[in-house]
């Protein structure tokens, strides 16, 4: 086994070392000295090596150590953010040693004493190495709530110096004061990441202290006994939503449903309406959504905390399942998709608006790939409508193909978002923020492109994909047939559209992406010929259908 010695002791030295060096530099104010000044800078050299050794040392020790649990690994790389920081306010010490040079009265920080920032500063850096010790989670969280402290101080001596400048008092002592004190500040900056990464080391998830508080708050409101640190918690990654999405789990795996969840915490608005349309769906389709053990706001974000839903996501079931399983999946989800549907189902008609949902996505897809927008072309006596063309075709074909009903949708309808339990059976949504009333094409398009778009080309898989995708445009065939709705397959066209081609801004692989535009512009081309047939010859829009093999690869 690979030996690394020294890497705790060096890491000791580089705390102690940092924590002097915050000294020399408090002394060095106070009572300003060439020797002094060399004693601060001499030492960031060494504190400079220190942190470089501990970094190289951390890495070699996960690349080269085998056996390491993941705890260890944590810990580890907790240690290297640590160090990295630490160096950082060592260098912040030497920029406020430099700035001395520029104070022509000595005693204008005796007025605006700094010192109780060094003693925040001072505690903080004193705690590191027990904290570490010990993985104490309350200890982390004060050293990161230094910084708040810091902040407090700063903001009061920054209004102390500008009202001094605005009455032309000591212009040029004021902003030197105000760079020291900003560096002072600064440092509270590092002291939080500090925290977090020994944060990080006591949990196994990098999470920052709001989102840890918020963390406390839901697992007490939830009737969760015992210390944070007694919980696993474990990002899940993937979304595109803004929030921060982890599974809670209580390490004893006791088996209260409260003591196992999913935490989430974001944009007090985004959540708010999550919260909402998780307990209207309760109301309309009970146990399809998770339930809500807690909910908190605080400022702009909020958080809660949800029941995790057993099973496995809809892309796993399709495309792991044994055959006999996934069959009987399929018949489970769209039995339910269904039932909601028709329950939820109101007459009366809807404007959809595909094209303007396309339109707010057009610039995130130029800035990816600019070469999906085609200009004007000719090939012989046949012309090629650019993409702007098309477009605009379909923004005016949209109007005429309004939803005859509406149902509630799910509202961003990918397979990543359904949960299927096969010990049940039962399908479960999840992510319900996007939750409205609406075209229940739209949930189509989406659901059939969150499969299309699936990088996966091996045949037998793609074979299963496709066979996902085929069962659920049949089954939607279906339900627009019992229902009566004859221009189905034409928004569906609009809504492919959309999906398809404000998908690309998620796909690097460019043969793929291309291969989404393409079919976007020519489902678009199909649009634009069917008008044609509308306004030259009456040709209605129920006779339109949707080219199927579109939808397969």
């Amino acid at each position: 086994m690979f030996a690394l010695e020294g890497l705790e002791e060096n890491f000791r030295f580089l705390v102690l070392e940092v924590t002097s060096q915050v000294s020399e530099t408090r002394a060095f104010l106070f009572a300003p000295s060439h020797e002094g000044y060399d004693k601060v800078v001499s030492r960031d050299d060494y504190i400079d090596n220190l942190k470089n050794i501990v970094e190289e040392k951390c890495f070699s020790k996960i690349h080269n150590e085998r056996g390491l649990s993941k705890r260890d690994i944590d810990r580890i790389r907790g240690l290297q953010i640590i160090s990295g920081n630490l160096e950082r306010i060592a260098d912040y010490c030497v920029n406020i040693a430099g700035q001395v040079r520029y104070l022509t009265d000595k005693n204008l920080l005796a007025r605006r004493d700094p010192g109780p920032l060094f003693d925040i500063i001072e505690e903080s850096l004193s705690r590191i190495l027990e904290v570490r010790s010990r993985a104490e989670v309350a200890g982390a969280l004060g050293i990161c709530r230094s910084e708040f402290e810091l902040d407090r101080l700063y903001k009061d001596a920054f209004d102390h110096f500008m009202n001094d400048l605005r009455r032309g008092r000591e212009v040029e002592n004021c902003i030197t004061a105000i760079f020291i004190f900003r560096y002072l500040e600064r440092i509270g900056d590092s002291l939080l990441n500090i925290g977090e990464a020994l944060l990080f080391s006591v949990i196994g998830e990098k999470i920052k202290i709001e989102q840890f508080q918020a963390l406390q708050q839901n697992l007490s409101q939830s009737g969760f006994e015992g210390d944070v640190g007694d919980i696993d918690f474990r990002s899940i990654w993937g979304t595109r939503s803004g929030c921060r999405i982890g599974r809670v789990t209580s390490r004893d795996a006791a088996p209260d449903p409260a003591q196992s969840g999913i935490f989430k915490e974001g944009n007090l608005k985004k959540m708010r309406r999550e919260r909402e349309n998780i307990e209207f769906w309760a109301k309309i389709s009970p146990g399809t959504g998770p339930r809500i053990f807690s909910y908190n706001e605080d400022g702009d974000s909020a958080s809660m905390l949800v029941e995790f839903l057993p099973g496995c996501t809809w892309n796993e079931v399709v495309l792991t399942a044994e055959w006999d399983i996934l069959e009987d999946a399929i018949f489970v989800f769209e039995q339910t998709v269904g039932d909601i549907w028709r329950s939820t189902l109101e007459r009366g008609p809807l404007a959809v608006g595909y094209m303007a949902q396309l339109d707010g996505r057009l610039a995130a897809v130029r800035h990816v790939h600019p070469d999906f927008f085609r200009k004007e072309r000719h090939l012989g006596h046949v012309r090629l409508a650019s993409t702007e063309e098309l477009f605009q075709s379909c923004r005016e074909i949209e109007p005429a193909l309004f939803a005859p009903m509406t149902v509630l949708l799910h509202g961003d309808f990918n397979a990543n978002n359904i949960v299927y339990d096969h010990a049940a059976p039962r399908v479960h949504y999840v992510d319900l923020h996007r939750s409205r009333r609406g075209d229940w094409v739209e949930d189509v398009s989406v659901f059939l492109v969150s499969f299309f778009r699936m990088p996966i080309f091996e045949p037998a898989l793609r074979g299963r994909i496709n066979h996902m995708i085929a069962s659920f445009f049949a089954h939607a065939h279906v339900f627009a047939d019992d229902i009566g709705d004859g221009t189905w397959q034409a928004r569906l066209a609009l809504g492919l559209t959309r999906s398809l081609f404000t998908s690309t801004r998620f796909e690097l692989n460019y043969d793929f992406a291309r291969e989404m535009s393409l079919r976007a512009h020519y489902l678009m081309e199909g649009l634009a010929e069917h008008r044609a047939l509308h306004e030259q010859a009456g040709t209605p829009w129920e006779d339109y259908h949707l080219p199927k093999p579109v939808l397969f690869t």
